[in-house]
């Protein structure tokens, strides 16, 4: 690993490439307050958050879990008014 590699790590996350914050798939459960296997079963589905591995450890950027979040209100919003959005 390079140093830039080694400061972005350090950093909370955030990119000196602009690429955003990161959480894992536990912070982000907290966050939902779901469980991570209820992360895993969306996921599954192809309903949750798309994400990538370091390792072995899911890691999801902030930006792509506020997109998520939002496809999931327009759906229940379509849900809610019968499909007229």
């Amino acid at each position: 690993m390079t140093p830039a590699h080694l400061r972005c790590m350090d950093s909370g996350g955030t990119s000196d490439a602009g690429h955003g914050n990161y959480v894992s798939l536990a912070e982000l459960a907290a966050q939902l307050k779901v469980s991570v296997q209820t992360i895993y079963d969306l996921r599954s589905k192809g309903l949750g958050p798309r994400g990538f591995r370091v390792g072995t450890q899911l890691r999801f950027r902030e930006s792509e879990i506020d997109a998520w979040v939002e496809r999931m209100e327009q759906a229940d919003e379509q849900r809610d008014t019968g499909g007229a959005a």
